[in-house]
């Protein structure tokens, strides 16, 4: 007489295990999937994050040389008004002393004067250029930032998403995920602005 119901318990036991690799082999496929789209948009928002800073110092550089030329125009600016300066005051000794000054030193000194004008007309041409440039590399830091943001959360993302796959944890994944569509918005963002 047998004593309970006789059930092949191994068949079972290998059903039982195949289910479970066949759910967990599905899990680590979406793990994967998921994670390699992470990885894509990590690479292409690195890229652009370093394409931005190359090109704001690039921007940066060329402001610091246009400060240097205006600078230079600055200097040769106040070069021109201690000519007109010292003109005045040789036009102004003959006079102190009841004679005409000789019409050169007047005629130096308005030349003097004109050069001054274009000279600052040139100098302030050279800051309005360097202050263009700076304020584009400022624009491009700004992009820089959120491109680094966001590949620093699609690193948090896959980091995460390789944690899911280790422990087959679903929870973790979607936290992966929700990781990576914040760096998703950064990233968008950033290459709309």
């Amino acid at each position: 007489m047998p004593e309970g119901p006789e059930v092949e318990t191994e068949k079972l036991h290998e059903a039982i295990h195949e289910e479970l690799e066949h759910e967990g082999g599905r899990l680590l496929r979406w793990i994967a999937l998921t994670t390699a789209v992470l990885a894509a948009l990590a690479a292409i928002a690195s890229l652009e994050a370093g394409g931005t800073v190359n090109e704001a110092l690039v921007l940066k550089t060329e402001s610091a040389r246009l400060q240097a030329e205006a600078s230079d125009q600055w200097a040769y600016y106040q070069a021109k008004g201690i000519k007109a300066a010292v003109q005045d005051a040789a036009r102004t000794s003959w006079l102190a002393i009841g004679h005409d000054a000789p019409p050169s030193y007047e005629e130096k000194s308005r030349k003097y004067g004109e050069e001054q004008a274009e000279i600052q007309k040139a100098a302030r041409e050279k800051e309005a250029e360097r202050d263009r440039k700076s304020e584009e590399a400022d624009h491009l830091m700004h992009r820089h930032h959120g491109f680094a943001d966001s590949v620093a959360l699609f690193q948090v993302a896959i980091a995460l998403g390789a944690i899911s796959a280790l422990t087959r944890n679903r929870l973790v994944w979607l936290a992966s995920m929700g990781v990576g569509l914040i760096g998703t918005v950064y990233f968008a963002w950033s290459l709309l602005r």
